[in-house]
């Protein structure tokens, strides 16, 4: 016979690809459940039954409270959660109520915006509270590592403003759609290629486009080993958002939210610059950020 699951609120983290849930109590979590039913797969009249499907088995017991973020509140998703503008906080007491016909109270994360440069972010101001939870009095840079990366500048409790690279989706473009398609192939890695890729993108970032073209020609006329040229096309990348961000993490104190791959890269290319930037586990800020909203959330009514 399985354990009943009684939780005092549920945490959901609903993005574009996946729908992940936590059974709460307090902060302590009791169980957790997971689906590929993303906020890209569904119409708005479909959220309430993938959530159901998901967490029905924790309801048993009556209505909870469930604190949801991420791309479940963007214009193509459950509810439009309005924005808020920099400089903030990265949440807000007011939660947005989703539209709901079973007995479900559903509030919705508000993502931040920016006007000048104009830019967005909806899920990441989760875990930035999260993080600030945990590391109360932190003053310095974010690097939130993904397909759309995210560098953030913290300071009295605040996000003071941010900027957002699509490094990571222009690396995926590039390596399933591109010519370099054939070059760039498997999962091996060259980390001294990704070092010598960052640093000259960031003395050049100019030539970004030739380079690229080059791992091509490399491969063709020398035989360059696909890990080389894939370690490669990160560091170029990488190296030429670094140029681009150096106002950010020049002389800064720097968390990267992650521990894979991607943000042991990052740090990486941070080393040479010397700077250590920590890393930091995303489910645990993430956790912490949905906690924070719940004990200070009011609905918007």
């Amino acid at each position: 016979m399985s354990e009943e699951i009684a939780p005092d609120w549920i945490a959901v983290d609903w993005g574009t690809t996946n729908l992940r849930a936590f059974a709460m109590q307090g902060s302590r979590v009791l169980a957790r459940a997971q689906s590929e039913d993303g906020m890209g797969r569904l119409a708005a009249s479909e959220f309430e039954a993938a959530l159901m499907r998901l967490i029905g088995s924790w309801l048993d017991a009556g209505q909870v409270p469930v604190i949801a973020c991420g791309m479940v509140g963007s214009r193509q998703g459950w509810v439009e959660a309005p924005y808020r503008s920099v400089p903030c906080t990265p949440l807000s007491e007011h939660l947005t109520a989703a539209p709901t016909e079973a007995d479900l109270d559903v509030r919705v994360v508000s993502g931040l915006s920016q006007n000048s440069p104009a830019d967005v972010m909806r899920g990441e101001e989760t875990q930035i509270a999260g993080f600030l939870a945990l590391n109360p009095g932190w003053d310095g840079v974010l690097c939130l590592p993904g397909t759309h990366t995210k560098w953030v500048h913290l300071s009295a409790g605040e996000v003071v403003s941010f900027q957002t690279f699509m490094t990571g989706e222009l690396f995926a473009l590039i390596s399933d759609r591109s010519v370099l398609r054939h070059s760039v192939t498997g999962e091996d890695w060259d980390a001294d290629a990704f070092t010598t890729a960052v640093a000259d993108a960031m003395s050049h970032p100019e030539r970004l486009a030739a380079r690229l073209f080059g791992l091509r020609a490399d491969h063709l006329l020398h035989g360059t080993a696909a890990a080389t040229s894939r370690a490669t096309l990160s560091g170029l990348l990488i190296g030429a958002e670094l140029a681009a961000a150096r106002a950010y993490w020049l002389g800064q104190n720097i968390a990267i939210l992650g521990t894979g791959h991607q943000a042991r890269a990052y740090q990486s290319a941070l080393r040479p610059q010397g700077l250590e930037a920590m890393l930091v586990d995303t489910e645990k800020t993430t956790l912490a950020g949905l906690t924070a909203a719940h004990r200070q959330s009011k609905v918007y009514t």
